[in-house]
């Protein structure tokens, strides 16, 4: 679908979603952490599509901590590609018009890490269908927006707000299919206060994050904190 480049007329409806999860060596790419794990699950109009998720040998150790959380253990990932052996079928997974994450900051630079790390243009390599998007989409700003009145947007209490279980937290494919499901909820919300396309979106998150906090300081941060992690996700 070609899509115009006026984000007025680019219709939530029109566009296609990757909901992205990774799960990694530890919370910064830049002191070496690396993935370990990615799933993406397609969503096209208001339904869940494709889900691709892969094990990556991150090459390097697994701190314990992370093993007791992830319950990824470097025997799992020891065999398995990495992140540059599998670029074609990970690429291909992230096509689409937008990239989605619960704490998407998060989730884009580990992605967009790997690829320099391996030396791969982080737009167009491997041919259109492998375009990382260029559109993000924050699922936990989305949140704040919409929910304000929950104490926490972590993806454990937006999908209980929602009913949408989680099959395996703290895995990739599990978390990706929870935070799909929890976007197609988000975007209907969205759609009833009368978000239509991607600029209204993009303003609604615009006006949460200006919002002063209840305690009288600057204005909230859009995202988890990087001591948050995975842990806050």
């Amino acid at each position: 679908m070609e899509l115009t480049s006026d984000p007025d007329a680019l219709r939530l409806s029109d566009l296609s979603y990757a909901v992205v999860d990774v799960e990694t060596t530890g919370g910064s790419p830049d002191r070496g952490d690396r993935i370990t794990e990615i799933a993406t699950v397609l969503v096209r109009d208001g339904r869940i599509g494709d889900v691709f998720e892969t094990l990556v040998n991150p090459e390097r150790a697994i701190p314990w901590w992370v093993s007791r959380l992830t319950h990824i253990t470097g025997d799992m990932v020891r065999d398995r590609p990495t992140f540059r052996e599998s670029h074609a079928q990970i690429a291909a997974a992230l096509s689409g018009d937008v990239f989605v994450a619960h704490n998407a900051d998060f989730d884009w630079g580990f992605v967009s890490a790997e690829l320099r790390f391996s030396d791969l243009s982080i737009v167009g390599f491997g041919g259109p269908a492998a375009v990382l998007p260029a559109r993000r989409l924050c699922t936990v700003r989305l949140a704040r927006a919409l929910l304000p009145h929950l104490r926490r947007r972590s993806l454990d209490a937006v999908a209980h707000y929602y009913g949408v279980p989680i099959a395996a937290r703290h895995r990739a494919a599990g978390d990706a299919l929870a935070a799909a499901h929890c976007l197609i909820r988000l975007l209907d919300d969205a759609g009833t206060r009368g978000c239509d396309t991607w600029a209204d979106v993009e303003r609604l998150i615009a006006r949460r994050a200006r919002r002063p906090s209840r305690r009288g300081h600057r204005g909230w941060y859009a995202m988890p904190r990087t001591g948050e992690w995975e842990i806050g996700a």
